[in-house]
């Protein structure tokens, strides 16, 4: 679902915020598809004991691993500063999707635009980076 965090250049700090913004807005458009929406929803109902812990272990447990890998990365290349990759890969997915895809799932239907979720990946990075630059 989410595409592997190969996004950065060694060296090349300033393309660091276009590369996490392009990252995001691919993360957000995975995870605001009507199937995935309508998925989510489902097990969050809790129709199926069980498989709410097992999405949450190989959907957004995975997501967030391969993302602490990335910010671990950042980190030793000295572009970012992180002493828990993990936590803030998960304080960035929290930026991403809390509005979009918490909307989307009370709202029963996608309640976004492209160039909305364009504007939430832009500034989730904004804040992520202001924290760990």
């Amino acid at each position: 679902m989410i595409p592997e965090c190969r996004l950065h250049r060694q060296g090349d700090g300033d393309a660091l915020e276009a590369d996490l913004a392009r990252l995001a807005r691919q993360f957000l458009a995975a995870l605001t598809r009507p199937q995935v929406l309508r998925l989510r929803r489902l097990v969050i109902a809790d129709a199926f004991p069980g498989l709410g812990a097992r999405w949450y272990e190989q959907g957004f447990e995975r997501v967030r691993a391969t993302l602490a890998a990335t910010v671990q990365r950042l980190t030793g290349q000295g572009l970012l500063r992180c002493d828990e990759p993990l936590l803030a890969a998960g304080h960035v997915a929290g930026l991403l999707l809390w509005i979009p895809v918490n909307k989307a799932m009370f709202h029963g239907s996608l309640q976004h635009t492209e160039a909305g979720l364009d504007h939430c990946a832009t500034a989730g990075v904004r804040v992520f980076l202001a924290a760990h630059r």
